[in-house]
């Protein structure tokens, strides 16, 4: 009679779990009782052992196919018999595991590193952000070094770092358990410079301060970033430089606003125009003034339309509109001709009020009279 446990319940799963689960529930256990964490203790030893041997058979279709169906006697009876030799059985086995679950220890040649992206806030005009820029800024950032065309070598010429045999890694650790750190005298390089340079002290990279052209396009917005390719800091071992990335802020105008790509007005105009109506001047940003015609009985907050006079809508030749909206102001300190004018106005338009109210109930006993005599 077979003593082995269940192989499902080793690792804890369902039958019916699978490959991801199975791989999963593996990892668990591996990492809880490999030898290298529990030094000298057999049970976890055997439970490590385990617990491999239960992963390659249901990680196997036809290897669980088989223990599903007879159990341990129908893989002895296909030839299989169980187990591991040893610890180098399982790490070829399951190499692949181990790199993920304790740190890979795998060493490739380092390669060109792209440089850093770079970022900063601008500040621009209403006028600037209407009709576009040129703006420029100064940008603190990492450069290759021009005294040794960045190979951070006098002779610029570099070898092999002897620290970590030119891998870019230093590898601590025994058994599967190890773990990779940069190495601290190439940087993660893998070579370091022959005669190291004075100017960039051999990093073969130098901080300074570059005055960079912005170009700011007509129509931008607050909170648009623009892009300036290559201006972020210098990139390693060939690497291409990094990205300049600029946020753009607009300051706000005294009289003009903004709605999407439409300019907005607030225009104050007499009472007098907005009810006779008649042509008046109003601002716009950069056209100078413009003429527009007030509709007689202009109410206050009634909106005018001027096409083409609002921002540019992007990677387009065409324009918002500017909006005016009327403000009609009532004065305040009236001459006693203004107020006797103004009193015989309201007369006037109380008569107006009374004859469309008798108008109206006439109207109304007409309609009641035929319709009595027609009944």
């Amino acid at each position: 009679m077979n003593n082995k446990t269940d192989y499902y319940d080793v690792l804890g799963v369902s039958r019916d779990a699978d490959n991801e689960a199975l791989k999963k529930a593996y990892r668990v256990l591996a990492r809880k009782y490999h030898p290298d964490v529990n030094p000298g203790d057999a049970d976890c030893e055997a439970r490590f052992k385990e617990a491999a041997e239960a992963y390659s058979v249901l990680s196997d279709p036809e290897k669980r196919r088989l223990y599903d169906q007879y159990g341990f006697e129908g893989l002895s009876s296909s030839g299989f018999q169980g187990g591991f030799s040893g610890f180098g059985d399982i790490f070829s086995a399951f190499g692949d595991l181990f790199g993920d679950l304790f740190s890979s220890s795998s060493r490739r040649h380092p390669g060109p590193r792209r440089g850093q992206d770079l970022g900063l806030e601008l500040t621009i005009d209403f006028v600037e952000a209407y009709k576009g820029c040129e703006v420029k800024v100064k940008v603190p950032r990492v450069e290759s070094c021009m005294e040794c065309d960045g190979t951070g070598s006098r002779t610029k010429t570099r070898q092999y770092c002897p620290n970590c045999k030119g891998q870019g890694q230093i590898v601590q650790g025994s058994g599967f358990i190890r773990m990779a750190t940069s190495c601290p005298q190439c940087h993660g390089t893998g070579e370091v410079p022959q005669d190291p340079c004075r100017e960039c002290q051999g990093l073969g990279r130098i901080k300074r301060v570059r005055e960079i052209t912005v170009q700011v396009p007509a129509g931008v917005s607050t909170g648009a970033r623009l892009r300036v390719r290559g201006e972020g800091e210098a990139g390693t071992l060939g690497g291409d430089n990094g990205d300049l990335y600029v946020a753009i802020a607009v300051r706000h105008h005294e009289l003009f606003g903004r709605e999407r790509q439409h300019v907005l007005l607030d225009f104050k105009i007499d009472m007098i125009t907005a009810a006779l109506g008649g042509e008046i001047e109003v601002p716009t940003v950069c056209e100078g003034p413009k003429t527009i015609r007030v509709p007689a009985g202009s109410q206050n907050g009634k909106l005018i339309r001027i096409p083409e006079l609002g921002f540019v809508f992007p990677q387009s030749t065409q324009r918002g509109e500017q909006i005016v909206s009327l403000s009609v102001v009532i004065p305040k300190d009236l001459t006693d001709r203004q107020r006797e004018l103004l009193e015989e106005f309201g007369k006037i338009e109380n008569e107006k009020k009374n004859e469309s109210s008798i108008k109206g109930w006439t109207r109304k006993i007409g309609k009641k009279v035929k319709k009595v005599l027609q009944s």
